[in-house]
């Protein structure tokens, strides 16, 4: 497994935590928390194959081209990853948002959605 790979899935795994400890605290928070579990576990993925991203607009569109369009994961998973990007950036950006603890639980659901997946696809994440 790439350091990279390693580097990345440990951060998911925190990030996943963090998630599910702000639940009851601050929404906000979970949601952030939970996309970037989402985020770094895709990122693990990317990097085991070679693909690295500046942004998180280009982990999206690769997890729609080389994930989705490809057949490896089902068009739900990627409607998933986009949902928990949106959601994110309202949490962070929007002062408007009032996010519910039901949209919490449900980023957090969605993100273990994705962690799973990654998981299935590279039983080797999880060892190290």
């Amino acid at each position: 497994m790439s350091d990279d790979a390693g580097k990345y899935w440990r951060r998911s795994q925190l990030a996943m935590k963090s998630a599910r400890q702000n639940i009851a605290i601050d929404e906000a928070t979970a949601c952030n928390r939970a996309y970037y579990a989402a985020f770094y576990a895709v990122s693990a993925l990317f990097a085991l194959e070679g693909k690295r991203f500046k942004r998180h607009s280009g982990v999206e569109a690769a997890v729609h081209r080389d994930l989705v369009n490809t057949g490896r994961w089902p068009k739900e998973l990627g409607t998933t990853y986009s949902e928990l990007h949106m959601r994110r950036t309202a949490s962070d950006y929007d002062i408007e948002a009032c996010l519910s603890a039901e949209e919490a639980n449900d980023s957090v659901e969605r993100a273990e959605r994705i962690i799973d997946a990654v998981r299935t696809a590279c039983p080797a994440l999880d060892v190290g």
